[in-house]
């Protein structure tokens, strides 16, 4: 062979090897990534992503880092086995009350977290001019993300929703402005008169601020039907909150779902359980969900008179629905990716690459569990949904059984405080 054509083809391969230089250095680094915490060996549920199959989690700087079939354990500083348990992104329950009025609130918000909560929104404890304070003492302040949705009330929820004068919908507009980072949506509940002033004044304020309404009917009075409320009033994208509620007018003289909630749900109304002390009837619920009507998004109506009742956390309420005969996958969409789009937060919800982690970690247990609604009427279940552990950013806020914890021979003398 000629020398030159032996140099060429020599220049020619060298060419080659240079080129995929920087690719092989590329594959190099990616494969020495460390990651802060990886979550090994879990079944992930990820609605928004179509995820329902085992899947390593990582993570780094409070972020989903990656999300793969097997991540090497040894491509993390710190490994939590998950192995039998399910991993989720955190559950979002759009319907608490965290806030005490013009006092604030204490930082009992947190209780969620036990239960896979990590982003809660107060539903209208707070009007405009009591929300400084609950911004202050709750949401600056607690672990849990909190949100709210802004009663239209100015006083807020127990003060003054039934001063048709409080009821102001540029006041409203003019305060959510300064808090958007905060506020998703207006909230009216509680309206006891036959008229429709603090619906329509909640619509003009959702109108003027491009946000959702939450409505709590509170009083159904036959000068208001419900019918009007969810079929001609609400718009696409506004929320009933309470749906199971003895009060809705959802069965005919049969026992059969009556087809205006269907339609309105199909319209675009979001109907949210709402659970509460008062607003979840197995009268409701059974022949309801048994025609197809089940909530878009599950939610506690939590606060303090209701956490040792038949609602109890967030959990609990989802395991119902689960007992009910809605699919595990359908049960955490529906706490998970369907309210974050309901307040759209589009952000939340998910454990997309790059997204917040915020995780639930859980177990369904199999056994013999009981379930009271609230008029005391019980419906016995097979499965029930236990929190494991709950991450906020990344961080371990919620550790059921020690998994993310070191033997206590293992620790240094001077191990800080967990």
């Amino acid at each position: 062979m000629r020398p030159f054509l032996i140099l060429n083809r020599l220049a020619f391969r060298l060419a080659q090897t240079l080129a995929v230089l920087p690719l092989i250095m590329l594959v190099a680094v990616g494969q020495a990534q460390t990651y802060d915490l990886l979550l090994k060996g879990g079944h992930l549920i990820d609605p928004k992503n179509e995820i329902d199959a085992p899947r390593d989690v990582a993570i780094t700087g409070g972020r989903i880092a990656a999300v793969a079939q097997e991540i090497p354990v040894g491509r993390a500083k710190s490994v939590i086995d998950v192995t039998g348990l399910c991993v989720a992104p955190g559950f979002i329950d759009i319907h608490v009350h965290v806030f005490e009025n013009d006092r604030g609130g204490d930082l009992w918000a947190d209780i969620g977290l036990r239960a896979g909560v990590t982003t809660a929104v107060d539903a209208g404890s707070a009007g405009w001019r009591t929300f400084p304070a609950a911004r202050r003492e709750v949401i600056e302040r607690a672990r849990t993300r909190v949100l709210a949705f802004l009663n239209i009330a100015a006083g807020g929820i127990g003060r003054s929703e039934n001063k048709l004068d409080d009821l102001d919908p540029a006041a409203a507009v003019k305060f959510i402005e300064q808090h958007r980072d905060a506020i998703v949506g207006i909230k009216t509940a509680h309206w006891a008169s036959a008229t429709w002033d603090s619906v329509e004044r909640a619509l003009e304020a959702g109108r003027l601020a491009n946000l959702p309404i939450m409505v709590d009917f509170g009083h159904f009075l036959p000068q208001r039907p419900f019918e009007e409320l969810v079929g001609k009033r609400l718009r696409p994208g506004d929320i009933y909150t309470h749906l199971y509620i003895s009060a809705v007018p959802m069965l005919d003289h049969q026992g059969r779902l009556r087809p205006y909630l269907l339609e309105a749900q199909r319209r675009g109304v979001i109907f949210d359980a709402g659970h509460g002390q008062g607003s979840f009837s197995y009268r409701q619920a059974v022949p309801a969900t048994r025609d197809g009507f089940w909530p878009n998004t599950i939610s506690t109506d939590i606060h303090k008179g209701n956490i040792n009742r038949g609602m109890k956390d967030m959990a609990n309420v989802m395991s119902k629905f689960l007992n009910l005969g809605l699919s595990l996958p359908e049960v955490i969409a529906r706490s998970t990716w369907a309210p974050a789009r309901a307040i759209r937060r589009p952000e939340y919800g998910h454990l997309t690459v790059g997204a917040g982690a915020d995780i639930a970690v859980f177990k369904v247990l199999k056994g013999d569990f009981g379930f009271y609604d609230v008029l005391g009427g019980k419906v016995e279940g097979s499965q029930k949904i236990e929190c494991e552990l709950t991450l906020r950013d990344g961080e371990v806020v919620w550790d059921l059984n020690a998994r993310s914890m070191s033997r206590w021979q293992d620790l240094p003398p001077n191990a800080p405080t967990k």
